[in-house]
């Protein structure tokens, strides 16, 4: 298997897969929210806000517990999705879902930024001319925003692949199911002679995590020279 051993390949690519999914499942989601928070005014604009940043607030090992309380098989959702033949906990799907919500407001955060540089007059301009605020999101603002977009789910996907505390909690830490790279780093720091293949994926962790950072960050500046002019 070369560099790494089948079990930290098998942890790198489960925590590939998760991160994927947490991500594109929560980005629609995540840009209907940031446009909320960006350009609309309504009653408990603040409360949301602060919930979609509680996950940066909260240690993660609550929130993996209110994950579990809420999407169990004994929760309010998860025993409704139970009747339907869905589980999530302890699955890699709960992993996912966990990732997701640990991620989301740095998304969100990103492209709200984005939404906020694009000047209102642009949309403004073709509300004018007939379009409905739908078409004009979708024609006008989206295309400005793309680069935000990218950069969102840029953070959300490194932040998701070092997802450990709420993950652990909700999905615990099974070998080929819920076991992502912090997990299995975690697993083989407690047993003999595991320090080598714990070292192998902290530099995965770091290689990743510094590619995500210097991509966000060219993202990023592609969002400021827009907003600009440049």
């Amino acid at each position: 298997m070369g560099w790494l051993g089948p079990e930290e390949w098998a942890a790198v690519a489960l925590s590939a897969q998760v991160s994927f999914w947490a991500v594109a499942a929560s980005l629609p989601l995540g840009v209907l929210t940031a446009h909320a928070l960006a350009r609309w005014s309504f009653p408990g604009r603040q409360l949301l806000n602060g919930l979609v940043h509680l996950p940066l607030i909260l240690p993660p090992v609550v929130t993996g517990y209110l994950l579990l309380l809420t999407f169990g098989v004994r929760g309010p959702v998860g025993g409704l999705l139970a009747e339907m033949g869905v589980t999530v906990a302890f699955r890699w799907t709960g992993a996912a879902l966990a990732a997701g919500v640990m991620a989301f407001p740095l998304m969100v955060r990103a492209i709200r930024l984005s939404i906020e540089a694009v000047d209102p007059r642009l949309e403004e301009a073709a509300g004018t001319l007939g379009a409905s605020r739908f078409w004009v999101f979708l024609t006008v603002t989206l295309p400005l925003i793309a680069p935000g977009v990218v950069a969102g789910a840029i953070l959300a996907f490194a932040k998701a692949m070092g997802e450990f505390g709420a993950t652990i909690t909700f999905v615990s830490n099974i070998p080929g199911e819920t076991r992502t790279i912090p997990s299995a780093i975690y697993a083989f720091l407690q047993v003999p002679g595991g320090e080598g293949p714990a070292g192998r994926l902290v530099l995965v962790s770091v290689a990743l995590a510094m590619a995500a950072l210097l991509l966000s960050e060219f993202v990023g500046r592609r969002v400021a020279a827009r907003a600009g002019g440049g």
